[in-house]
């Protein structure tokens, strides 16, 4: 008898089971740790055509459906006019799922294409013209959130633009009120790696359409730091984690930011603090092994993504 599932095809469903249900867990863990959706929200979720907002889409809906609250999702879509855009792609594919979406028309890729010249990066006025369309349609809608599908790779290519570039140490937040005042935007992915994500749209078949803006602009310093961050997970598997771990794990006092300490008033107690300085130690932290990932704890997976 010919065994009807072989040992490799096999192996594919359980590697692709266990892709899922990591993906609903993260996303899971991500919303309830910084309380994202609420109970009668209504989720506008941003939707591009690339993989990232596709897969926010399709693991929002699934955990929806088992979600201790109730929350309403409506899929946001700016045709920006761009020579090319196979229109009917995201309608068809919204529409066969059976969830409720807007498609916004605004030519806003002629407007970039007329004030950026040729070889100059778009990205700052892309996103601020699409910004505020985003935000206006959210008013119409009625959305209470924004949700965007920048995950835990472009959390780490935030902060090394900031500080190569930009000489802050700032990165993206899970959840934060938009710069108009007027609403609250979430990123529900932020726990997710982008390998898994791209495994993922494979996986599910997402109608991907490419960007002919910045999508497509090789010498984008992002595009540069993406590579950077690539390269180090390769050579030292692990990293990445190390880093984006950080974010939740920040030490004021051993940073230089008087905002955030006051240095000033800093007097000695004659108390014995583990989170004094150290200076004649060595800095055993810098050399040692990267550890393994932390263990997720059964409460952060109650109620939204939980098995």
């Amino acid at each position: 008898m010919v065994n009807p599932h072989p040992p490799a095809e096999r192996r594919v469903s359980v590697e692709t089971h266990k892709l899922s249900k990591r993906l609903h867990r993260l996303v899971g863990q991500a919303i309830r740790d910084y309380a994202m959706i609420e109970d009668g929200d209504r989720v506008m979720v941003c939707l591009s055509g690339g993989k990232d907002s596709y897969a926010l889409l399709d693991i929002l809906l699934n955990l929806q459906q088992r979600a201790p609250i109730q929350f309403s999702i409506v899929a946001v879509n700016l045709d920006q006019k761009q020579p090319g855009f196979p229109a009917h792609i995201l309608p068809d594919y919204l529409t066969r799922l059976g969830v409720e979406f807007h498609i916004e028309n605004q030519d806003t890729y002629s407007v970039v294409k007329r004030l950026i010249p040729e070889g100059a990066t778009m990205c700052s006025l892309c996103s601020r013209l699409r910004r505020g369309i985003l935000y206006r349609v959210a008013d119409e809608l009625g959305a209470t959130k924004i949700a965007l599908g920048h995950h835990r790779d472009d959390f780490l290519g935030t902060v090394f633009l900031n500080m190569f570039f930009g000489g802050k140490l700032k990165g993206m937040s899970p959840k934060l009120v938009s710069d108009d005042g007027r609403h609250t935007v979430i990123r529900p992915l932020a726990l997710v790696a982008e390998t898994d994500l791209e495994r993922w749209a494979a996986h599910r078949e997402f109608p991907i359409i490419p960007c002919t803006l910045c999508g497509s602009q090789e010498n984008l310093q992002r595009v540069q730091i993406k590579r950077m961050l690539r390269e180090w997970e390769k050579q030292h598997p692990g990293r990445i984690d190390n880093m984006h771990r950080a974010f939740a794990n920040v030490v004021p006092s051993h940073l230089m930011d008087r905002a955030l300490f006051p240095f000033e008033t800093i007097q000695p107690t004659g108390v014995v603090n583990p989170q004094g300085d150290k200076a004649f130690d060595d800095d055993e932290d810098a050399c040692a092994t990267p550890s393994a990932p932390a263990s997720i704890s059964l409460a952060a997976l109650r109620g939204f993504g939980g098995d």
